[in-house]
């Protein structure tokens, strides 16, 4: 493995620095459990100067309107991450815990690319689009449209794929033209002060345009949600923080996007291969230990073939098992931290109280780090909490349908609506169904959403707005109507 990039420092109106008052915490690898660095736990002073820093660089300086610089400024920030790619990676698989095998996807390649495109996409971008002459109330009128960036953003980001979600949210947002002060979870905060380190020290952003801040407290964290410098909050995380945020930013009417939980279900229809779908959908369950708020969790399967199903995704995640996310061969490595075990473990307890078995796993894996055993949990319907609530670990629950319109029913039964998969050996019946799904994003017949160019997001309590494609850049920007008196 590559060495550990440089120790984590914060980034504060362009200089790095530790935290106003020394204090550090802990950078844990959850493989293992051991310390592997520390991160300066920033205080309410450190998050007052970022945003500070980022309010006066979006208001004073060029930033928001010099497209030539922030073209150059990303192009740079993305041959940076290039250049800095092994021991990104390294540092992603020893402070996220995730398999090696997702960095060519959502834990650094893809991200990086998506950097990429989204700055292309800035250069050929029109901000002004003209609607023409009209004459209402008998004003001959000339009306153009323009898109200006937000203001000053707030990125609040999780743990599971941190990479991925910091880069989708600064990548659209600086190239919009907004100032940003990145706050990572303070599970991963590494990852996010690499990119505080490569920008100030690989690229010529401006002082205070981008920021990163560390703290550990969420008390210290909240000022983000709520002071009035803040135009925006983005948000990727669970539901209930995402509730809270929301009614953070409320007084002062802050714009929020919020990319929150999910529950998605894989559709398996009567007609389709059930082994090679059941076995898919429990590789996919069990990546990344299952923390990904769009796997598909919820396993729907005709009854008459219930038992088959749970006997190959069972066998699937025997076959893989939980391994060392520096294992070459892991898909499934551990979760992020003693918190999330317990979180896991306490479902695993409550599947039983409900009446579930498990037909593999069910259990913590006694060893150092925090492993969960990959588990399939039958014999529950759609309103047990396995399979209403998100459990972000390596549990995939099978549920019998009794039809196309039973498995749209439960699919929609949810407070989700992130993902989801159809299978079928007809590919315009596994569409119709598809198209019933209330969900953001849907894979049928295997395939694949996930791309730069693609927006994200959710339905219901899943999420408002959407990340990367077209979409995810225009979140960051406010749309400005100018008349003029039109010429004779």
């Amino acid at each position: 493995m590559s060495a550990l990039p440089p120790p984590a420092q914060q980034l504060i109106d362009g200089k790095l620095v530790a935290a106003s008052d020394g204090a550090t915490y802990p950078v844990l690898n959850p493989a293992t459990g051991q310390e592997i660095g520390v991160a300066p736990d920033g205080t309410a002073a450190d998050v007052d100067a970022a945003i500070a820093a980022a309010r006066r660089a979006f208001d004073e300086t060029d930033w928001s309107t010099n497209t030539e610089l922030r073209l150059r400024c990303l192009r740079q920030l993305h041959q940076a991450l290039l250049d800095d790619a092994e021991p990104f990676k390294a540092l992603t698989t020893a402070e996220v815990g995730m398999p090696g095998f997702m960095m060519g996807a959502a834990g650094f390649d893809v991200p990086v690319g998506g950097l990429k495109w989204v700055t292309d996409l800035l250069e050929g971008y029109e901000f002004e689009s003209d609607l023409g002459v009209a004459s209402p109330m008998g004003i001959p009128s000339r009306r153009t449209v323009r898109r200006e960036p937000v203001g000053v953003v707030a990125a609040i980001s999780p743990w599971n794929v941190p990479t991925q979600i910091n880069l989708a949210k600064i990548g659209p947002a600086l190239a919009a033209g907004c100032t940003v002060v990145l706050k990572p979870a303070p599970d991963t905060p590494w990852v996010a002060a690499e990119l505080g380190r490569l920008v100030a020290e690989h690229t010529d952003i401006p002082a205070g345009v981008f920021n990163v801040v560390t703290p550990r407290s969420n008390e210290v964290a909240s000022q983000l949600t709520t002071d009035p410098r803040v135009d925006m909050v983005s948000f990727t995380g669970s539901t209930g923080v995402g509730r809270a945020i929301m009614a953070a930013a409320a007084p002062t009417l802050k714009k929020v996007f919020l990319e929150l939980g999910g529950k998605s279900a894989a559709i398996v229809l009567d007609d389709a291969d059930i082994a090679s779908a059941a076995g898919a959908t429990a590789f996919t369950s069990i990546i990344h230990a299952g923390q990904g708020c769009a796997i598909t969790t919820r396993l729907l399967v005709p009854r008459e073939k219930y038992d088959e199903a749970v006997q190959v995704a069972a066998a699937t995640m025997e076959s893989i098992g939980a391994k060392d996310p520096a294992d070459p061969s892991a898909i499934c490595g551990p979760v992020i931290s003693q918190a999330q075990r317990d979180r896991v473990e306490a479902y695993l307890r409550l599947a039983e109280e409900e009446g579930g078995t498990f037909a593999t796993g069910g259990h913590v894996i006694d060893q150092d780090g925090y492993w969960v055993q990959p588990t399939v949990i039958a014999g529950l319907d759609n309103s047990s909490r396995l399979a209403q609530e998100e459990i972000f670990g390596p549990v995939l629950v099978v549920i019998p349908h009794d039809g196309d319109d039973d498995a749209v029913r439960i699919a929609n039964d949810s407070a989700y609506g992130l993902s989801g998969s159809v299978e079928s050996g007809d590919l315009e019946r596994a569409k119709a169904v598809a198209a019933r799904i209330r969900t953001g994003t849907i894979a049928v017949n295997g395939g694949v959403w996930f791309s730069p160019d693609a927006p994200f997001g959710g339905y219901k309590q899943s999420g408002i707005g959407r990340e990367m494609g077209v979409a995810g850049f225009e979140e960051y920007l406010e749309t400005k109507t100018i008349a003029e008196p039109a010429k004779g």
